[in-house]
């Protein structure tokens, strides 16, 4: 058991890890694991005993450090925020809030969501229908280049953009341009449990070229250039504010309970279709059609 008391020899500034755990009103569990990850590391360890002990003026940041845990924010962020200086530090605090509010407003919304299911307020092919106007187009046959990937929904949003990037620019530069809008592809469920896989289209020109430039690539982001045959296309559109479960769900349900009812039968997996720019759009304008290819 380590030493409650200042260790001897010219260091009686120095708290043991005891004391310092009394002073900040932390465990000694937790001190030895802030060590570990390089946020609080003692300012003295005996290199004999292996004891720690720590400098007073440390105890400002280890409450600090225990305070930020109490938002339930992940140590390395902590790391991030407590290695600023005064508004840098508050402006890190606040961006990770902002987060955290975002997650909260997205759950509460999927609370009304799961309430209105669980008291049996919808029927089975009854709204969210009405919320939505379901469409039918033919999708003519079309080459694409792709990127797939096993993914859970947190890293959903990051990993769409930034696959439509890579394989927009190939299109433009290496494949004779793009012919139509990107789409994702939801080969299986993508959520906190289930990764899919989830798979980036980009229609391009030259499935030639594409191939050439996948063939060039090797496996690097499990990329396929193909053709997509024709197809019968029916989808809901749905403004930017909508893109966040768990109001995308609900226009997936009604574009499923309007095939149902019309006695259509589906004929391959959803995807989301982005035919606008994303970045340039507000809320409230039309970004994405949900769909399900149907016969």
């Amino acid at each position: 058991m380590e030493p409650l008391d200042a260790p001897p020899g010219g260091r009686d500034r120095l708290l043991s890890i005891g004391a310092f755990a009394r002073r900040t009103r932390l465990s000694a569990k937790a001190l030895r694991l802030y060590d570990r990850q390089g946020l609080l590391p003692p300012a003295h360890v005996d290199e004999v005993t292996g004891y720690r002990y720590y400098r007073p003026e440390q105890v400002e940041r280890a409450r600090l450090v225990a305070l930020l845990r109490r938002l339930d924010m992940p140590l390395a962020e902590i790391a991030a925020v407590v290695g600023l200086d005064g508004a840098a530090a508050a402006e890190a605090l606040d961006g990770y809030w902002a987060g955290v509010e975002e997650r909260l407003a997205a759950q509460r919304t999927l609370v009304d969501y799961l309430r209105d299911r669980l008291s049996h307020r919808r029927t089975p092919l009854s709204a969210p229908q009405g919320k939505f106007e379901i469409r039918i187009v033919d999708v003519p046959e079309t080459a694409v280049v792709s990127e797939k990937r096993h993914l859970l929904s947190d890293d959903l949003p990051l990993w769409i953009g930034a696959a439509f990037g890579r394989l927009e620019e190939a299109a433009r530069q290496l494949c004779g341009g793009l012919t139509g809008s990107p789409f994702v592809i939801y080969h299986s469920e993508v959520t906190e449990d289930s990764d899919g896989p989830a798979e980036a289209c980009v229609p391009v020109a030259d499935l030639a070229a594409a191939r050439a430039w996948v063939a060039e690539q090797g496996r690097r982001w499990d990329l396929t250039a193909r053709v997509e045959p024709a197809y019968r296309l029916a989808y809901a559109r749905i403004v930017k504010a909508q893109v966040v479960y768990p109001q995308i769900i609900t226009a997936f349900d009604a574009v499923e309970e309007w095939i149902a009812r019309e006695g259509l039968t589906l004929a391959g997996p959803c995807r989301e279709v982005y035919f606008a720019d994303w970045d340039a759009s507000g809320p409230e304008d039309e970004v994405c059609d949900v769909a399900f290819p149907v016969r």
